[in-house]
C-alpha cells in the first residue's frame, strides 16, 4: 500500500457535530490557515446526528433559565464531580451557539411571540428546546463547511496521532477504508472531535451495529487519545440509557414529557418524578426493572389524539426514522399500549454521562496542541449543542494556537511503527475474521461490566481483555474495510480495559447506575470527592490517579445537593 504524507495547519478529526463547527469557527478566526476535517464515513451523513436530532436537550435561553442555574443542576446531577468551569463556559455561550444555528438555517420550535418554545423536563429547570424539523442540521452544517472553504477527505480511518520531540500533538496517521492508502498528515493542531464510544457494550439483540449510539463511534477517540499520553476523566460513570427494547433507540421522554408522556412500570405507574437521563433516574428504572413491577414502559396511551399525533411527526422524522416502522411491525400503536422499554448496553460518553477525555473551559486536553470536544470531551451532560459550543470553543483556540507556530519534523519511527501495526491483518494469510473477536471482547464487556459492577467479576474481566490481545495479533482482513473493522476491535479493547481500571480504582458507588459497585454500595465524599483520571503511565500501562475537584464558582446549598436523590415517586403520591 501507498503512502501519502500531507501537511495542514489544523486537522479536525471526526465529522458529525463538533467536528465541522470547530473546523468552521477556524476558519472564520483565520481564513489564511489549511484546516482539513477528516471522517472515516462521510460528512454529509456522519455522527450521532447523521439522521438528523429532534431537539436540544441543554438550552440555555434567556428569560427561560441562566447559566448560573443550569450549572447548579448539572453538579448535583453528577454528584458533585464536575469542572464547573467548564460547564459554566458551556452554558453562558449556549443561547450564542443557538442564534448562530438559527442564522444558518437549523428550525427551533418558537411560540406565537416568536419566542424559543423552551420545555421542562429536566429535574429543576426548563432547558429542552424541541426541533420539529431536525432532519435537516447534517445538510446546514454541510453547506456551512463548503463556505468556509474547509477542506473534507472522507473514508480516513485515524488509528494514532503523532506527537514531536517534546510530546505535543504535531499530526494523525491513518488510512484510506476504500483504497488502503496509509497517510500521514503533519499539523501544528489536532481537534479530536470522534464522539462516544458507542460500541463497547453489546446490545441485548447481539447485533455488533445494533448499539444505542452511532455504530462507527467505536471509541477511536479515547484511544488516540490515551494512546497520546493524554488524561481521561471519570471513566467509570458509564453512559447507560433507558432505550425502547429491542430497537435501541431512546423512547424521548425530551420529546414526549412535555406532551404528557412519562416512564411507567407494569401497571402504568409513574415512578419517577423526572425522565431527565442521571445515574440516579438509571437505578430508579433498573430496580423498577429487576423488581414486581417491570418491565418499564413508555405510557402515551392517555393522551390526545392531536397529542399523539405531534410525537409521531417529530419521532418518527428525526434521529431515528425507522422507529414508526419498528412500532408498526410490532404492532404498537401509541393510542392503545404502552411501549416498552430496556436498559442500553454500556458505553463511555460524556455527553451523557461524565466519561470522556479531560478538557478546560478552552476545549484543550492535557497534551499540549490537542484539543477534543463533543460527546468524547469531558464536559458532563453535554448532548448536541455542547459538542457544537465546544467546537467552537477548539476551533478558536486552536487557530490562536497555530499562529506563528512551525510544522513539527515527522519521527520516522513511530510513522513505522504505526504502519507495520496497522497493515499486519492485510498482510496475514489467515486469521480470525475481526467480527467473530469483536463480538467475544464485547460479550465479555457485558459478562463482567454492566452495572451493578462486582470486584472479583471486573478482575476476570481484565484477564480477559489481556488475552483478547493474543486475538488482534492473529485477525486477518481481507480489504480495507475489514482493515477498518479489524482497527476498531483494538479500538474497543482499550475502552474495556480503560472501563475495568477505572471502575476498580474508584472504590465507592457514584452516579446511581452508572458506577454501583456492588462491594462498595455507599458513597463515600470523604475518601471519594474527587476526579479519577486515566493515562498512559511511563511504562506503557494504564495507570489511575485521584485529582481535586476545581473550586466551586457557583456554591450549592445541603438542599440542592440532595435535589436528585429524590426522584422516586412516594407511594401516596402515585396513588
Amino acid at each position: 500500500m501507498s503512502t501519502r504524507e500531507q501537511e495542514y495547519d489544523i486537522v479536525v478529526i471526526g465529522g458529525g457535530t463538533a467536528g465541522p463547527m470547530a473546523a468552521i469557527k477556524a476558519k472564520e478566526k483565520n481564513r489564511e490557515l489549511r484546516v482539513l476535517l477528516l471522517d472515516k464515513a462521510n460528512v454529509k451523513r456522519s455522527g450521532a446526528i447523521s439522521m438528523g436530532m429532534d431537539g436540544l436537550n441543554n438550552a440555555i435561553i434567556p428569560g427561560h433559565a441562566t447559566p448560573e442555574q443550569y450549572t447548579k443542576e448539572i453538579t448535583i446531577a453528577n454528584d458533585g464531580i464536575v469542572n464547573q468551569a467548564t460547564v459554566h463556559a458551556y452554558a453562558t455561550h449556549s443561547f450564542q451557539t443557538i442564534e448562530q444555528l438559527d442564522r444558518w438555517g437549523v428550525k427551533f420550535e418558537k411560540d406565537e411571540t416568536g419566542d424559543y418554545a423552551v420545555k421542562k423536563v429536566h429535574h429543576m429547570g426548563a432547558y429542552v428546546l424541541p426541533m420539529p424539523e431536525g432532519h435537516d442540521i447534517k445538510k446546514v452544517l454541510y453547506r456551512q463547511l463548503k463556505r468556509a472553504r474547509v477542506e473534507i477527505s472522507n473514508r480516513i480511518v485515524c488509528t494514532r496521532l503523532l506527537l514531536d520531540g517534546e510530546g505535543a500533538a504535531s499530526g494523525v496517521m491513518g488510512f484510506d477504508c476504500r483504497s488502503g492508502e496509509f497517510r500521514v498528515i503533519r499539523a501544528k493542531a489536532v481537534i479530536l472531535a470522534c464522539g462516544a464510544a458507542g460500541r463497547l457494550g453489546l446490545p441485548s439483540s447481539g447485533y455488533l451495529m445494533g448499539t444505542y449510539e452511532n455504530p462507527t463511534n467505536a471509541g477511536d477517540g479515547y484511544a488516540m487519545a490515551y494512546h497520546a499520553g493524554a488524561e481521561l476523566s471519570n471513566l467509570e460513570c458509564f453512559q447507560i440509557n433507558p432505550l425502547i427494547k429491542d430497537y435501541n433507540g431512546p423512547a424521548c421522554a425530551y420529546v414526549t414529557g412535555p406532551l404528557g408522556g412519562y416512564t411507567a412500570n407494569s401497571k402504568g405507574e409513574r415512578f419517577i418524578e423526572c425522565d431527565y437521563w442521571s445515574g440516579q433516574m438509571m437505578w430508579e428504572f433498573h430496580q423498577e426493572l429487576e423488581g414486581g413491577n417491570g418491565p418499564v414502559f413508555l405510557k402515551l396511551d392517555h393522551l390526545a389524539e392531536e397529542t399523539i399525533q405531534t410525537i409521531e411527526e417529530i419521532l418518527h422524522s428525526n434521529e431515528r426514522p425507522s422507529r414508526g416502522q419498528f412500532h408498526a411491525n410490532r404492532g404498537t400503536d401509541y393510542r392503545s399500549q404502552m411501549v416498552e422499554m430496556h436498559i442500553s448496553e454500556i458505553g463511555f460518553c460524556s455527553g451523557h454521562s461524565a466519561s470522556g477525555v479531560w478538557v478546560n473551559e478552552k476545549a484543550e486536553t492535557s497534551v499540549k496542541g490537542l484539543y477534543a470536544a463533543g460527546d468524547m470531551a469531558a464536559v458532563p451532560h453535554n448532548y448536541m449543542l455542547g459538542a457544537f459550543t465546544y467546537g467552537w470553543f477548539a476551533g478558536v483556540n486552536a487557530a490562536d494556537y497555530v499562529a506563528g507556530r512551525d510544522f513539527a519534523e515527522v519521527d520516522a519511527v513511530q510513522v513505522e511503527r504505526e504502519r507495520a501495526r496497522v497493515f499486519a491483518p492485510l498482510e496475514r494469510e489467515h486469521g480470525l475474521p475481526p467480527a467473530q473477536v469483536e463480538y467475544k471482547l464485547r460479550r465479555m464487556v457485558n459478562d463482567y461490566l454492566q452495572p451493578p459492577k462486582v470486584t472479583k467479576k471486573m478482575e476476570i474481566g481484565l484477564a480477559r481483555f489481556a488475552e483478547i490481545e493474543r486475538d488482534l495479533a492473529q485477525m486477518k482482513a481481507s480489504n480495507p474495510h475489514e482493515l477498518m473493522r479489524a482497527m476498531e476491535v483494538a479500538v474497543i479493547r482499550d475502552c474495556a480495559e480503560m472501563a475495568a481500571r477505572a471502575s476498580l480504582f474508584r472504590a465507592e458507588s457514584r452516579w446511581g447506575l452508572y458506577h454501583h459497585r456492588v462491594d462498595f454500595p455507599e458513597r463515600n465524599d470523604a475518601e471519594w470527592f474527587c476526579h479519577c483520571h486515566l493515562k498512559k503511565g511511563e511504562d506503557g500501562r494504564m495507570t489511575s490517579f485521584k485529582k481535586a475537584v476545581e473550586p466551586y464558582l457557583i456554591p450549592l446549598d445541603a438542599e440542592e445537593q440532595q435535589a436528585y436523590d429524590r426522584l422516586r415517586v412516594k407511594a401516596e403520591a402515585a396513588a
